[in-house]
């Protein structure tokens, strides 16, 4: 058995969606400071974060599209654990991902995760530019058969050059949960792991930073 870790390292300052603010990572309690409530040589550190749930890798649910959707608490872990995997490759495909990528895959029940490539932008300007989404029509087709939620290495699942958000829409309308900013992709086969994107229990949030991996057996 093998893993391997498909979620950014989150750190202080970096920023995931342009527009949003970064996240601010720093002591609430520090090793020095801690001194001064134990015995000598026991040091605690407690960490502080503040950040916008949008940060890193992290997952959509219904509530983050829907008012009366699903947020992290309503979604089982049945939805973002162990599930069957399935990697489809699109880097050779262009910016507009269209549904007849998904042509000869079986994606009832599965984690479907669109590889893109565009994750070797992480942390630079080009990453917020032109990067590959799918289309309505691709979000229509995974709804229609049955995917279980639906990844992706690029810096959003939609186009974001105007206002509506189809894909958005359509997936947590059907209540498919969406994980954006993936990385490492290529390292997975197409088919054969096991997929796990687990969020915290946030009541009354829709998105939230998750440790999203493959279990490979």
């Amino acid at each position: 058995m093998r893993f391997i870790d498909l979620s950014h390292d989150i750190e202080s300052g970096m920023v995931t969606y342009k527009g949003l603010p970064a996240p601010l990572i720093c002591d609430h309690l520090s090793f020095v400071d801690s001194r001064e409530r134990y015995d000598a040589g026991t040091e605690f550190q407690i960490g502080r974060i503040e950040m916008v749930a949008n940060t890193g890798t992290y997952i959509d649910t219904p509530y983050h599209r829907y008012a009366d959707g699903e947020d992290l608490a309503d979604v089982g872990l049945e939805r973002v654990c162990d599930l069957p995997g399935l990697v489809v490759d699109v880097r050779e495909r262009g910016r507009v991902i269209g549904p007849e990528v998904l042509d000869g895959f079986e994606v009832t029940g599965r984690a479907v995760l669109v590889l893109t490539g565009w994750d070797r932008h992480w942390r630079t300007d080009a990453y917020f530019e032109g990067h590959p989404h799918l289309t309505e029509a691709a979000a229509l087709a995974l709804r229609d058969r049955g995917a279980a939620l639906v990844g992706i290495d690029s810096y959003n699942i939609d186009d974001v050059s105007g206002g509506s958000r189809p894909v958005h829409s359509v997936l947590l309308g059907a209540g498919i949960l969406i994980v954006e900013h993936m990385t490492r992709l290529a390292d997975l086969p197409a088919e054969g792991f096991r997929f796990t994107a687990a969020p915290p229990k946030v009541r009354g949030m829709g998105s939230f930073p998750v440790r999203a991996h493959a279990r490979l057996d």
